[in-house]
């Protein structure tokens, strides 16, 4: 046996077992590394709020306070103004629910020509195999809603937490990471810190606009149309249009077509119409002004990341690829050279009839030209 073979499987179990050890390691931190950057990037989004008040002669300490402050009290006040909505309204179907199921019964009846009656309909539904099943369940999963509320009132403490810690002490922590570097690539990442600064808050606050003028639109929808608690309705569908990536939009408009159904089903029907309207809109014409200098990348690009955010992440992923995204482009294109384009009509996507025959004709002259002095 050579000397250098127990060595060397020694070495290799030892490097295997670091594997294994970081390996394991990694699955165990994997959650809290999420929410680190999660709040990392809460963290940007909020740094030109608290550079502003820093400014101006405030402590860091507490601007970032004040500014976590307002964020919580606007949540927490639209917690509850919803929750309320919600619940007057849930009263609301839960007492006319006997004429809703009258109507359909003899809608069912003139019909079909049956003759069904109500008491039959709620002893058959009361006496039905899935609705014991789905109390025993919802009596055993008491427990597990209770864990998984506590489970994410956890985690939202702590990317409070980190990102407070990131906000109010940017600045040491921005000497902390260039102190182990060399100057040239001190300046590097500074600079593509103030990058992903800029293209977060911005992506937070051209969100944040869009998010109002959404509301006051479907405000005003409301209010015409007369659907109850328009003032939480319109909050509502400006918030997770805007902030929910992708399927916001959807989940946004459901709600108020739902309770406008109760007051009118023609109402639900506007309301649909309304919203895709409005999306259209807001996609070609306002979402492309107010993003011009903020997170100006194409559609595509920012549908695709989104779903790559989403298959690595989940939905913390959806949330922050569209500013990441900018981020690492706006990054690169500080290094990219880039060159005038040719004023060719190629470029545009189309050409002229008429220029095409032109170019044609001048190709076939050029050519006899060209053949002529070898047949010569």
């Amino acid at each position: 046996m050579p000397r250098w073979l127990p060595r060397a499987l020694v070495l290799a179990l030892a490097l295997y077992s670091c594997f294994l050890l970081g390996s394991w390691a990694f699955h165990q931190l994997v959650g809290l590394l999420v929410n680190i950057l999660l709040a990392f990037f809460l963290a940007l989004a909020i740094e030109p709020a608290v550079g502003r008040m820093a400014a101006r002669g405030m402590r860091r300490g507490l601007a970032t306070f004040l500014v976590f402050l307002a964020v919580l009290v606007f949540g927490v006040g639209f917690v509850v103004l919803l929750g309320s909505m919600l619940a007057g309204q849930i009263v609301d179907m839960v007492e006319n629910f006997p004429k809703y199921l009258d109507s359909l019964i003899n809608w069912i009846n003139q019909s079909f020509h049956t003759d069904l009656s109500r008491v039959e309909v709620q002893d058959s539904v009361l006496r039905s195999d899935w609705l014991q099943k789905y109390v025993q369940n919802s009596a055993s999963g008491v427990l597990d809603v209770s864990a998984t509320v506590l489970g994410g009132l956890f985690r939202l403490l702590t990317i409070f937490l980190f990102s407070f810690y990131f906000a109010a002490d940017g600045p040491r922590l921005r000497r902390a990471l260039c102190s182990v570097l060399p100057p040239a690539r001190q300046t590097e990442v500074l600079r593509a810190w103030e990058i992903a600064v800029d293209k977060t808050g911005g992506y937070l606050y051209s969100r944040g606009l869009m998010a109002l003028i959404s509301g006051v639109a479907h405000f005003v929808l409301f209010e015409i149309l007369g659907v109850p608690y328009a003032p939480a309705l319109a909050v509502w569908v400006g918030l997770v249009s805007q902030f929910i990536p992708t399927i916001g939009t959807y989940l946004a408009g459901a709600l108020p077509m739902l309770i406008a159904f109760t007051v009118n089903p023609w109402y639900a029907l506007w309301v649909l119409c309304f919203v895709v309207v409005y999306q259209q809109f807001e996609n070609y014409v306002l979402q492309p002004k107010l993003t011009s200098k903020t997170v100006d990348i194409h559609p595509a690009v920012a549908f695709g990341s989104v779903i790559a955010g989403t298959a690595l992440l989940g939905a913390v992923g959806a949330l922050i690829a569209i500013p990441a995204v900018a981020t690492l482009q706006a990054f690169l294109g500080a290094y990219v050279k880039r060159y005038d384009v040719t004023d060719d009509p190629r470029v545009h996507g189309h050409r002229r009839y008429g220029e095409a025959v032109v170019a044609r004709l001048q190709k076939a002259l050029h050519h006899k030209k060209e053949s002529s002095p070898d047949e010569s």
